[in-house]
């Protein structure tokens, strides 16, 4: 069973490791090299416990990866918005940890004043969007070859669900 705790900033060298692990697969992230900690400090201080928090999943004591929600285009007629997005160590992936996420942060929606979930998810990415299908996630828009990595084109498809407020 998991536990979610909420990311302190002297979690973020493990929170840049597990990203920077998702992107030799070329099926979670679109930056193409490895980020530091450096250049993620100012995206990980946007966040907040009380609107838009990112959490540690651990299992059994070892970080297994975070989920996090953030502000959706940054206007205010979107604040009831947000983007989610998760990553897991790649020992710990296909144990359902990726359900365990999204269930844990349904729960929290009320609490954060959240009606509306995105999610940017590569159209190649099976895995993600089965996830996000099977928890009511529906197609909102698909944008055709907007990113290249490497020598491909690939697909970026948004996928939302609005949860009652």
């Amino acid at each position: 069973m998991p536990v979610f705790t909420l990311a302190t900033a002297a979690d973020l060298p493990a929170i840049v490791a597990i990203y920077n692990a998702a992107i030799p697969g070329r099926l979670a992230t679109a930056d193409l090299e490895p980020v530091t900690v450096a250049a993620k400090t100012a995206w990980f201080a946007q966040f907040s416990p009380d609107h838009r928090p990112i959490w540690l999943i651990q299992v059994d004591g070892a970080l297994a990866g975070w989920v996090s929600l953030e502000n959706f285009y940054g206007r205010p007629a979107y604040d009831h918005t947000a983007e989610i997005s998760i990553y897991l160590d790649p020992a710990f992936q296909h144990r359902h940890l990726g359900q365990a996420a999204l269930d844990f942060v349904f729960t929290q929606l009320k609490r954060l004043d959240l009606d509306t979930i995105v999610a940017f998810v590569f159209h190649h990415n099976r895995a993600s969007q089965g996830l996000f299908a099977r928890n009511g996630f529906a197609t909102w828009g698909h944008l055709p070859q907007v990113a290249l990595m490497d020598t491909t084109r690939r697909d970026l498809d948004i996928l939302g669900r609005h949860f009652d407020a």
